[in-house]
């Protein structure tokens, strides 16, 4: 009935985008904002494109730090995180009443879970202020929570201005904890803290993420793919690109692009293209053996915070490793894959020091240098420790005992599939098809089971069926990399004919803003005010 349907979508599309500046009144010690402008001589400017619904993914990009005044650090990243609260404050709002029930399904977990995160935030403030003048770690965290305490109050400004009511400090710590909350959540649960004895094991939710990283066999191209694994309700997506001066000489980088959600200050997929040249990416591990989890102290840092850290300050695969491993808070334990592209040179070598392998539990992180296994062709990640000292300790060499080779590193079904598979990896196009792979019906290895294979869809199953499962995939290769652009999808799998994924079929579950139904393409996420 639009006889200009082209008009139609592009007047949609400028009406989905928001463009802002904002800087910092000294004499006034408060925020200028000027929305529709995005000034280069601004604190920080940038634009959110809230096109969440028509493509699936919203996109935020941020520059900060580069007007014609100088700025110190800490300005910088609080007006960084002030623009990014005020353009997806509503969102957040969204994405934390979606995510809230999926994680406090006991209401007695509230009073430990904030006295927790209190008295985290206070320790960390407090080893800021003793320590910033001598440590570069505490120095950038320092402007970490600077960046935290701007988005704080940016979605507080939004939230006054719209005559609503603001999200609370907790409920910001909340979302930049999620990954954090899905081991501290439990551990602080009364009924499992009076269960936990030595030796005590426990059955975690199902895994978070496959990753692929692949090399072709003449080294003509490295290829990195990512699948997340979680509730659908976390499908709220935001792809974000930053760009913040940092004065810090020990920092190496403020450049990042990654996937991420509203409210995060960090990716939890892990999806990350660093403009130090460094790529890094993760699947967690569940940690059966619950004894672990005693010893968890407020007095560390969380996962998240010590991600933004490494992924800041470190010029390489091993100086992320240790500096991720300073203070660990043995929560969202997880492997992560830190690729170094200043080691590879495509069709002639891939150095030492080209794949950093990080494993981490409570009281334990473990790394290694793997690009043995990257010359050979592949590193597959899917949810089990490859060390043999966190494999033991974390307790899946009883649940292989128990339940069989599902918790085998080597014969669980996605180690088979990828291993099977990973040689008609060529090319972007293959790579995608890979990372959204489901042939639950006819893969011998999947056994029938939805979950028993790349991308999960656990909405499938004919009995006991969650709508959650592998709901995104992000994929780049080297030359892209290195201009900070992937491409990405949001949404279950729909290969081979699996039908698209509804929500009419599990109205209980929340899912405030998000899609009705999820039937995507793949979008270039590549950022358009930075210079990679």
């Amino acid at each position: 009935s639009n006889p200009f349907p082209f008009v139609h979508i592009f007047l949609i599309l400028i009406s989905m985008l928001r463009e802002a500046t904002v800087r910092w009144d000294a004499a006034h010690k408060r925020v200028i904002l000027t929305e529709g402008l995005m000034e280069t001589e601004g604190g920080a400017y940038g634009y959110f494109n809230d096109t969440l619904l028509l493509s699936g993914w919203g996109v935020l990009e941020i520059r900060a730090g580069y007007g014609a005044g100088p700025l110190d650090d800490e300005t910088t990243f609080f007006l960084a995180g002030y623009l990014e609260g005020y353009f997806t404050a509503g969102q957040m709002i969204s994405h934390y009443a979606n995510m809230y029930p999926q994680l406090i399904k006991d209401e007695r977990v509230l009073i430990p879970l904030k006295t927790f995160l209190s008295k985290q935030d206070d320790w960390a403030r407090e080893q800021v202020k003793l320590r910033r003048n001598s440590d570069p770690l505490w120095r950038h965290l320092g402007l970490i929570l600077a960046q935290l305490d701007g988005l704080h109050a940016g979605a507080a400004q939004w939230a006054k201005s719209k005559h609503r009511e603001p999200l609370s400090p907790f409920a910001v710590q909340f979302l930049n904890g999620i990954g954090d909350l899905l081991d501290l959540v439990p551990a602080l649960t009364p009924r499992f803290n009076a269960s936990v004895g030595a030796g005590a094991f426990r059955m975690p939710g199902m895994g978070h993420c496959t990753a692929l990283i692949k090399v072709l066999p003449g080294f003509e191209n490295l290829l990195l793919g990512h699948s997340s694994w979680y509730t659908y309700a976390a499908t709220m997506r935001i792809y974000k690109h930053w760009d913040f001066r940092v004065s810090d000489p020990n920092a190496a980088t403020g450049k990042m692009s990654f996937s991420s959600y509203p409210g995060f200050l960090m990716s939890l997929d892990d999806f990350y293209l660093l403009g130090s040249g460094l790529l890094m990416t993760q699947t967690s591990i569940g940690v059966f053996n619950a004894s672990l989890f005693s010893g968890l102290n407020p007095h560390s840092l969380l996962a998240w915070q010590r991600v933004r850290l490494a992924n800041s300050l470190a010029k390489g695969g091993e100086e992320w490793a240790e500096v991720f491993s300073k203070h660990n808070s043995g929560t969202y334990n997880s492997q992560y894959m830190v690729v170094d592209l200043s080691k590879v040179s495509l069709r002639h070598s891939i150095r030492n020091g080209a794949l950093t392998v990080v494993e981490q539990i409570p009281g334990r992180v473990v790394y290694s240098d793997q690009t043995r296994a990257l010359r050979r062709g592949y590193w597959p990640s899917y949810n089990i420790p490859f060390n043999a000292e966190i494999y033991n300790l974390s307790g899946y060499g009883v649940m292989w005992d128990r339940y069989g080779e599902d918790f085998s590193y080597d014969l669980c079904p996605r180690a088979k599939i990828i291993r099977r598979d990973q040689a008609k990896v060529s090319d972007l196009s293959s790579l995608k098809y890979m990372m959204r792979y489901n042939n639950y019906k006819r893969d011998p290895y999947s056994k029938g089971h939805p979950c028993k294979t790349i991308c999960c869809r656990n909405d499938l199953r004919p009995r006991r069926s969650r709508p959650g499962g592998c709901y995104d995939t992000k994929v780049t290769d080297y030359q892209m990399a290195l201009q900070l652009a992937a491409e990405a999808i949001n949404g279950p799998t729909t290969q081979g004919g699996l039908r698209p994924f509804a929500w009419r079929s599990f109205n209980l579950t929340a899912h405030q803003g998000l899609p009705h139904s999820y039937n995507f393409s793949f979008v270039a996420m590549r950022p358009t005010l930075i210079q990679p």
